[in-house]
């Protein structure tokens, strides 16, 4: 397994996004199986966790998830590169235009470090921009936590390559952490271009597009009803779901080939295309997980990739969220 940077941060190839196991896919858990199935990704080789201080605040506390990261990688962080993300709506600050950020920012990054029981967070993302927010601003604030030794690296989320190119010029982006997978292609037109340009990493969340591509969901699929954010995701229709398997087949084809899961060649294609990538795939079972993380070990040769892509790219895709997102966003809006 060779290592990747994000910046000038090294981490496995494959992170495990937690989100999963507070939110988002039903019913979570119990918290020592969590924990457990943290310590077993890093000793798989996992070196890159992703959390959030919202991750569980919908239906336990802010900080939900972070407490789990934390509890798993006591005794582990100097193996371990953990990022997580501030974020306003629903962890009980408000933004309004003017504010000063650093202490805001500066109180935010505290609470996380001691719920990730750690004096430092590798990289510390905005999880959404505020549609109020001045980027330069936002930037120097991420900037001076840098140069105060509590981050190593900063990151925006779900952003543009105009927003992104506004922060970078003031502090240098670590990475960008937006929606990218075979069915959301959009970062390739211009994210992926100037984070190589500018050794910017960019980790997409939910490359298995919420499981669609691991081949286990189909239009019969019935989404927990507490929650579940698939039922908002525009590929998980019954329709799209349905129209899309022509993409799912084509997967299946190279995986029978490689002896791999359609999930590990979908992981497989972005690590192949991109060297700048980090795919954070997140689940709340264990052995989806282990999977997931195998699939640095599937290795595409140039003809297999570059066959995979010209079928690929003659395939309509059903179905679309995009990856610019702001805190005034909802899940209602993916359904454009």
């Amino acid at each position: 397994m060779e290592k990747r940077k994000l910046g000038r941060i090294e981490v496995s190839p494959i992170g495990m996004g937690c989100m999963a196991l507070s939110h988002g896919y039903g019913k979570i858990p119990e918290e020592s199986y969590s924990i457990e199935v943290i310590r077993k990704a890093h000793a798989f080789g996992c070196t890159f966790f992703d959390t959030a201080e919202v991750y569980g605040a919908q239906l336990y506390h802010v900080g939900h998830n972070e407490e789990i990261v934390g509890k798993a990688l006591a005794g582990l962080r100097h193996e371990a590169v953990i990022a997580t993300k501030i974020h306003f709506k629903g962890t009980g600050t408000d933004y309004h235009k003017g504010d000063p950020l650093y202490p805001i920012l500066k109180a935010h990054l505290s609470a996380s470090l001691r719920r990730l029981r750690t004096d430092y967070v590798d990289l510390y993302y905005l999880h959404r921009v505020h549609p109020e927010m001045e980027l330069a601003e936002v930037a120097e604030a991420f900037g001076k936590l840098i140069q105060d030794g509590l981050i190593r690296g900063w990151g925006l989320s779900q952003v543009s390559v105009t927003q992104l190119a506004e922060a970078h010029q003031v502090a240098p982006v670590t990475a960008v952490q937006n929606l990218y997978n075979i069915l959301e292609r959009d970062c390739e037109k211009e994210i992926f271009p100037f984070c190589l340009q500018h050794h910017i990493g960019v980790v997409p969340f939910s490359p298995i597009a919420s499981g669609f591509l691991s081949g286990k969901i189909t239009a019969d699929t019935q989404f927990e009803q507490v929650d579940d954010v698939r039922a908002f995701v525009p590929q998980l229709t019954r329709e799209n779901i349905a129209a899309n398997q022509p993409i799912l087949a084509l997967i299946k084809q190279l995986a029978a080939a490689k002896q791999a899961t359609p999930a590990q060649i979908s992981l497989a294609w972005m690590l192949k295309k991109y060297p700048n990538v980090v795919p954070i795939p997140g689940s709340k079972n264990q052995e989806r997980i282990l999977e997931n993380l195998g699939a640095w070990s599937v290795v595409l040769s140039d003809a297999e990739f570059d066959a995979f892509e010209k079928a690929l790219n003659a395939l309509p895709v059903h179905g679309h969220r995009g990856h610019v997102e702001n805190e005034e966003s909802t899940m209602k809006d993916w359904h454009r």
